[in-house]
Parts: C-alpha cells; sequence; structure tokens
C-alpha cells in the first residue's frame, strides 16, 4: 500500500484559492502523495477555521475579490485538478460542534448539549495534569451526536454532509477529535462515504484523548489515526508503548509539527539538523507522514486558526525540499518503510544514540531494518554499528545517510564504526 505523504496546506496561510496550487505544487515535486486542507467553510463570529458556521459557503479570506460564496465551482476545480495530478485532498470533518451563531442552532435547537439552565454548552477540555485547569470554546457549540432528540435525522444530516463533500471531489477526511463522536456514527459515514468510492480515507484525529474512548474506535472503520510521536524525547517508554497498542487498531500518521502546535524550529532554537531530524524519525516511525507547510523552510511562527494571514509568511531560513524529496523518495519505495510495522529498542532508550528495530510484523523471519538517531543536538556521537544490527545483515543492508545532501541516493555498505553527526538520523535497510 503507498504509504499517506500528507502536505498540510494550511489555508489562512496562503489566503485566496488562486494561490493554492503553486503551494501544492511545490508539495507534490517534495514527493508528497496527498493534501490536506484545514476547514474552508464560512465561519462563526471568532473568525476561527473550526467554528464552521455555514458548511457550503466559502470563506471570504479564500475567495477571489468579489466571488459568491455560495459558489463552491471555483473549489471544485481545484480538487479536480489536484486528484488529477495525483494529490488528491482530504478535509477536516468537524461533527462534534458548530459555531456559536450558526444558523443550524435556530433550524435544529434539539441537536445541541445543554447545560442545567438550558443554555447551549461550548466543548471544553480538563487538562489532566491539573484538574482546576479547563479550557472553555465559547465561541463554538457543542452537537449531541449520542443523545440528541431526533437523533437519526441529526445523522441523516452528517452524511449528507459526507456525500455533498465527496461530490466537491474530496478524497479523504481528517475527522476532527474523533473520540468525540460516537463510534457507530463514524461506522456510518465511513460506511457511506465507501460504498460510494472504495478508494476514500478516513483518518481520526483523537491526539490527547484518554484510551478508552480511542479503544472504542476500533471498529468504526478508519483507516488511520495520528499518534503522538511528536511529542517523544527518545527517552521516555510511553511512545513505543503507545506504539504497540494502536497499532492493533489502525495504522497512524506521524508528524514532527502541526497547526496545533509551536514550530519545531522556534522550539529548537532554529537548529536545521533537529528539523531534518524529526522529520527523518517521523517519516521512520509509522505508516505515514505529515507535514506542515513552511517546515520546509524553517518557519518559526506558529499558524492560528484566527489570526493567520498571508503577510505572516517568512522569509527562508533554510530549504529543506531536497532533504524531504529524499525521504519520502525512500518510504514510496521501501516496502519495510511502509505499513505500521513493528518498533523495538534493543539497546534500550537511555544514552546519547537510540536504535530503532523496525519488523514488517510480529513473525521471527519478518524483514526488518534499522533507524539510529544521535538524540544530541549539538555535537557527533560515535558507535560500533554491530551492538544493534547483526552480523548477517552487512550483506543484505545498507546504510542510508538520509539527513545528508551528499550521501549517495542508494545508500552505502554497512561501516564498523557508525558515525553521526549533530541530531542525525540513518536508517539500516
Amino acid at each position: 500500500m503507498t504509504p499517506p505523504l500528507i502536505y498540510n496546506l494550511f489555508p489562512r496561510l496562503v489566503g485566496p484559492l488562486t494561490r493554492w496550487p503553486e503551494h501544492a505544487e511545490r508539495a507534490r515535486s517534495m514527493g508528497f502523495n496527498w493534501l490536506y486542507l484545514n476547514p474552508w467553510h464560512y465561519p462563526g463570529f471568532s473568525g476561527s477555521l473550526y467554528a464552521p458556521k455555514e458548511l457550503w459557503r466559502m470563506n471570504p479570506l479564500f475567495q477571489a475579490p468579489g466571488a459568491d460564496g455560495h459558489d463552491l465551482g471555483p473549489l471544485r476545480d481545484f480538487l479536480a485538478r489536484m486528484r488529477a495530478r495525483g494529490l488528491p485532498v482530504m478535509m477536516d470533518l468537524v461533527i462534534n460542534h458548530t459555531a456559536k451563531d450558526a444558523p443550524l442552532l435556530d433550524e435544529h435547537p434539539e441537536w445541541f448539549v445543554r447545560d442545567a439552565q438550558g443554555q447551549v454548552q461550548s466543548p471544553f477540555v480538563v487538562d489532566p495534569d491539573d484538574p482546576a485547569k479547563v479550557t472553555v470554546w465559547g465561541d463554538l457549540a457543542e452537537v449531541d451526536n449520542e443523545h440528541a432528540e431526533n437523533r437519526d435525522a441529526l445523522w441523516d444530516y452528517w452524511t449528507d454532509v459526507v456525500r455533498r463533500s465527496l461530490d466537491l471531489g474530496f478524497a479523504g477526511f481528517r475527522c476532527d477529535a474523533a473520540y468525540k463522536v460516537p463510534a457507530a456514527l463514524w461506522r456510518r459515514l465511513i460506511e457511506t462515504a465507501k460504498a460510494a468510492d472504495p478508494g476514500i480515507v478516513f483518518f481520526a484525529e483523537t491526539l490527547g484523548a484518554p484510551l478508552e474512548p480511542i479503544r472504542a474506535l476500533k471498529d468504526a472503520g478508519f483507516d488511520f489515526f495520528f499518534n503522538s510521536s511528536k511529542w517523544w524525547d527518545l527517552t521516555q517508554p510511553w511512545a513505543l508503548k503507545q506504539h504497540e497498542e494502536f497499532r492493533h487498531i489502525a495504522p497512524s500518521i506521524a508528524f514532527p509539527e502541526s497547526h496545533d502546535t509551536a514550530r519545531l524550529a522556534e522550539e529548537s532554537g532554529g537548529r536545521e539538523p533537529v528539523q531534518r531530524q524529526r522529520y527523518a524519525l517521523a517519516a521512520a516511525y509509522s505508516a505515514g507522514v505529515m507535514l506542515p507547510i513552511g517546515y520546509e523552510f524553517g518557519f518559526k511562527k506558529q499558524v492560528n486558526v484566527v489570526h493567520t494571514q498571508p503577510s505572516d509568511w517568512e522569509r527562508r531560513h533554510w530549504d529543506l525540499r531536497a532533504f524531504i524529496a529524499r525521504v519520502n523518495r525512500l518510504k514510496s519505495e521501501t516496502p519495510l518503510l511502509q505499513g505500521e510495522g513493528v518498533l523495538r529498542a534493543p539497546g534500550g532508550l537511555t544514552g546519547d544514540l537510540l536504535a530503532l528495530e523496525r519488523r514488517a510484523d510480529d513473525g521471527a523471519d519478518a524483514p526488518r531494518g534499522w533507524v539510529v538517531i544521535n538524540k544530541v543536538w549539538d555535537e557527533p556521537r560515535t558507535a560500533l554499528l554491530s551492538q544493534w544490527v547483526p552480523g548477517d545483515a552487512r550483506q543484505t543492508h545498507r546504510l542510508y545517510r538520509v539527513c545528508r545532501d551528499d550521501a549517495p541516493a542508494g545508500g552505502e555498505p554497512l561501516p564498523e564504526q557508525l558515525e553521526l553527526g549533530p541530531a542525525e538520523v540513518v536508517y539500516v535497510l
């Protein structure tokens, strides 16, 4: 199966739809085979992309001047063009809430969660480390997909949203806060979409969710989940435990940063080797990988769903397009880097170097390779490769220095002693 290599085109940073193709073409030149588009719908009073007010009207920020927002023909044409270019587009499917000023509240007040006073309730989240910290999204109204009066009509409404989105030309859905929606509803939506087009792909966003709601989605039919490897410090055991747990639910997508996180270039103090390290790790960690627009140029300003605008486009701090294309090509062409795989750390997690063994499956004779990472950002490290890689692999495997632009594309023979630059990652395949 071709691994999902996803480029997130954040529309607030790019601007009108007429500018999207040039950025999509850059993604395609780097080897990405999916385009992920954050919500394009007409927003509520807050202006947040994730506060959809009217689902079949274009956000004015993305229209050409003077265009009719209800005319979705330009969007339809863009989606058709992208699919023809081998870059199908997925959209956010937000069905756990709407904008608080959405007409749907007046049309179907019975579909929304109410508090003790009968007022529409906004979604919120409690910090698991400090229950006193509660974040409330006051611009949103929480949909009651589980217990709403006339729930069948509500589910019919979401089914129609999926069908109409497919008719527009979307080829996949990133299902926002999937764990907050009943698995039975997801199963219905996924089955409906795949009956119309078996190639439609559903990605579940469950970051930060408790384990039980995620496990409940196992039989919903999702093709992929997004994993939390972005937050792994390469030393704590939780990431490998999570990978082992979740691979039995569905394959996953890793990412070094997203539109919800700080920019890695800012977090790392502008260290380009770290930028390379975390993408090389993400590409080898799981079935698919996602990259937000601007990562290739080392952008430092985090995008914002309310405030970001095209004037926030930054100068290039560096240019990683050739590196990203090299990693994407290797992942696309190497069966061992596809699928979720089975990850182990044969030398343990302590120390300055981490070696991950990646197996194709649980079988004793399953194909395997290794990803070796220098955890140290500013200094090189040297080690004997044989402490992780057995001698018989010397005849069958090669070393890929994916982080080095001058390394041979076809790899090189395995050395006795492995020298890694600051934050460098190598593949043994």
